[in-house]
């Protein structure tokens, strides 16, 4: 405290030639790790980690084809093959698709991410856990009973490997959507972005890389109401029960809102895509014409967890998940 600059450069430059175990007891050491500046003419790399199979198409698909749009390398994670979901579509519950059920929802989710615009899928290898105390949730090779350090190792390969400076997951979902995939979906990402930048962590896994942002996905109470006002507008039963009001919203939470407008129908489209997921008669999802449902709220909700790129200024929202990183791609720690 109370150093120059200069002076202070020199204090660290000699510490740095004496080891820690020299002058620090191992009780009471603090590691301190320097996240690497990414070169500015970096290619920009997103990477998105969801649950399912429909859940890429649901929470941010149009996001991720307007940054396809300028260029942005997209990668998927799946981290489960959707096994245990329901069939909601009537035109789809037949045998031969219960009988390989898995098969085709990946077949589903390559149509989709080909739609929204993604350059990658990777499936994380886990099996869909099903919901609290089902039988596919106590399967041992359910996500949900995954062994933590093992599922942070595999995302982490991917990281290091993919190299992107924006990771978009999703919050910690327990009380609320509280599907065991999806709390596990966050309590392996967020490890995994903080453990891909360690070269201790997994070494077996690749070069460390640092991620600079880590984003979750969220849906807007004023989208819902947005949606809810439409339908009782137009005279059309509204899909958005007392659940969704009786929730405390979370907007005040959120940090970016991505404009959509353009690619607005991709989301729908890919939607359509998982066929045995969505039933296209659907009121929560296609119960508004898309001329007018696109108009109500023309952006995508997120809440910026981490960053190594500082963060907007209060009361300000970004518009961009990238905002920080182009141009000027330093990241500092």
């Amino acid at each position: 405290p109370g150093g120059s600059p200069s002076s202070i450069a020199n204090v660290l430059r000699r510490s740095a030639m004496v080891s820690a175990s020299d002058v620090v007891p191992p009780a009471m050491r603090i590691r301190f790790r320097i996240v690497p500046a990414v070169s500015p003419d970096a290619p920009l790399r997103l990477l998105t980690v969801h649950a399912h199979p429909d859940d890429e198409a649901s929470k941010g698909a149009a996001t991720v084809a307007c940054l396809n749009a300028q260029g942005v390398h997209c990668v998927l994670v799946c981290c489960t093959g959707g096994e245990a979901g329901d069939i909601l579509n009537p035109e789809m519950d037949r045998p031969d698709v219960r009988g390989d059920l898995a098969a085709v929802r990946e077949s589903e989710l390559a149509r989709a991410a080909a739609i929204i615009g993604y350059d990658e899928v990777v499936m994380l290898g886990y099996r869909d856990s099903g919901m609290k105390d089902s039988e596919a949730n106590a399967h041992p090779g359910a996500f949900a009973n995954a062994d933590p350090d093992e599922a942070v190792g595999r995302l982490v390969a991917i990281i290091r490997r993919v190299r992107p400076q924006v990771i978009v997951t999703y919050p910690d979902a327990r009380g609320e959507y509280d599907h065991p995939d999806h709390v596990q979906v966050h309590d392996v990402t967020v490890p995994a972005f903080h453990a891909a930048g360690d070269p201790d962590r997994y070494p077996e896994a690749g070069p460390a890389w640092q991620p600079s942002k880590l984003y979750y996905t969220m849906w807007s109470r004023a989208r819902i109401i947005g949606r809810h006002t439409k339908f009782l507008e137009l005279g059309i039963d509204s899909p958005y029960d007392d659940w969704w009001f009786e929730r405390p919203s979370r907007d005040h939470l959120l940090t970016t809102k991505v404009p959509i407008g353009e690619h607005w129908d991709v989301g729908v489209e890919a939607l359509r895509a998982h066929a045995t997921q969505i039933d296209p008669s659907s009121p929560f999802w296609f119960g508004l014409p898309d001329d007018v449902a696109r108009t109500i709220y023309p952006f995508d909700d997120y809440r910026l967890e981490f960053s190594h790129v500082g963060h907007p200024a209060e009361g300000d929202l970004e518009d961009d998940l990238f905002a920080g990183l182009r141009g000027t791609m330093t990241a500092t720690g």
